[in-house]
């Protein structure tokens, strides 16, 4: 396992199945473009393909937000209502008023919380594997192959960690030179570390490396300087290495005016395309709720709308620029989807969808008491029937199950055939009459 895989149990399997389909797409770009593949195409390809395999989910979530919209005045209703009173008769009764409102609208408290939990494993698995390529990506791996070899049996281990040391990628993977395991290279742990290092190397700390005195005593100038061609090959996206942050590419574009206004756009793209990305998602209603909380988190939310595609912006500067296209990408797939989604749910009768959810709950709500009195196979109107019966009889009380019996036995008794006019005829009609009055 390359050292770059997660090891959590839930992102590191899930970045485990989305390394397998990056892998695959870049084997296909591979073979229709004669062995170049592009590691900026290949993350936009992945990009599309994970979003596109969420839209189920995100039309669930949006349903649940138009719902959720048209459902608040009541929710702020209640909550005025109950503002000033803390006891918690009030806080109870507050609770299950809410709890009516969300079941008539068919819709459950962490119902948009669920759609979240299960999308946010899979997308902090796809940063993973876009951030630590070479972990998932057996053709890029495969470009360290010969430097590594070098560096670990030619130079050692304790030495070329010292070239690694000169680089300003070295500090986010300090750690791992303090291993136990990385001075005997255990499990080629010691290899591992030195991609992490060379994968976050700028085009400057492979100078450094080509350059180093060690490197060049042990003759692994040339395949140094191969490996960072192919990297490079790999890396180019519109004239800009993705490798390199869009300020290292303004600082060293050389005069390109192609460099320049790449490294210039990413930034720009990413915080426009997330800008686009909050207007169209369904906005919170602006009216206060009543719950101090509640519009703490909704004031909280639109802020961070406002100011994420500028920090965003910022962000994208610094680091490399695969991850701002990356941003960039997921944030168009995320708008296209969210047009689409709109219009699909604005065609939709919501009256009509949460009529059928009150039918829906008031069925479930008969239902459950029904099976709270041991009467499952009573229909609703029989047992409202009996529920409004008068359960005294002889001093204590009748159970809707004693109603039940006592009106069959009254229909066995009626259905005994007596002599018409007969005394017996009598009796029976007196005893039936005895028989509902009680």
């Amino acid at each position: 396992m390359y050292l770059t895989k997660s090891d959590s149990l839930i992102i590191g399997n899930v970045a485990k199945i989305l390394g397998y389909i990056m892998d695959a797409i870049f084997r296909f770009l591979s073979n229709i473009t004669g062995g170049h593949p592009n590691i900026g195409v290949a993350i936009i390809i992945m990009t599309f393909i994970i979003y596109m395999l969420m839209m189920p989910l995100t039309y669930r979530q949006q349903k649940f937000s138009k719902l959720q919209s048209k459902m608040m005045p009541e929710i702020q209703k209640i909550q005025a209502k109950y503002k000033n009173r803390k006891d918690q008769q009030s806080m109870m009764m507050m609770n299950e008023e809410t709890k009516e409102v969300y079941a008539k609208y068919g819709v459950s408290p962490t119902g948009s919380c669920v759609q979240l939990i299960i999308q946010m494993p899979i997308l902090f698995a796809l940063y993973r594997v876009i951030y630590n390529i070479p972990a998932y990506v057996t053709q890029v791996h495969d470009v360290f192959n010969g430097l590594i070899d070098g560096l670990v049996n030619k130079i050692g281990v304790a030495q070329s960690a010292g070239i690694m040391e000169t680089l300003s990628s070295y500090r986010q993977f300090s750690r791992q030179f303090e291993n136990a395991n990385f001075a005997e290279n255990i499990g080629n742990y010691a290899g591992n570390t030195f991609i992490d290092v060379l994968n976050r190397a700028t085009s400057a700390d492979w100078e450094l490396v080509k350059s180093n005195s060690l490197i060049v005593q042990n003759g692994l100038v040339d395949v140094a300087q191969k490996t960072h061609e192919e990297l490079n090959a790999f890396n180019n996206f519109l004239g800009l290495n993705i490798g390199d942050s869009p300020m290292f590419s303004l600082r060293n574009s050389g005069g390109s005016i192609v460099v320049i206004i790449m490294a210039i756009l990413i930034p720009v793209l990413a915080a426009l395309t997330q800008y686009i990305n909050f207007q169209l998602m369904p906005q919170q209603s602006n009216s206060p709720t009543g719950n101090d909380t509640a519009d703490s988190l909704t004031n909280s939310m639109k802020t961070m709308n406002t100011t994420m595609p500028l920090v965003s912006a910022v962000m994208c500067f610094t680091l490399p620029a695969g991850l701002g296209l990356y941003w960039i990408a997921g944030a168009v797939i995320r708008s296209i989807q969210q047009i689409i989604v709109n219009r699909h749910i604005d065609k939709l009768d919501f009256d009509e969808i949460i009529a059928q959810n009150m039918e829906k709950a008031k069925a479930k709500a008969g239902k459950q008491a029904r099976k709270e009195h041991g009467m499952d196979d009573v229909s609703d109107k029989k047992f409202h029937e009996y529920s409004s019966m008068s359960t005294k009889n002889v001093g204590r009380k009748k159970t809707a199950v004693e109603n039940a019996e006592r009106d069959r036995k009254i229909e066995e008794n009626s259905k005994k055939k007596y002599k018409e006019g007969s005394l017996a005829s009598k009796a029976n009609m007196v005893s039936q009459y005895n028989n509902r009055s009680k």
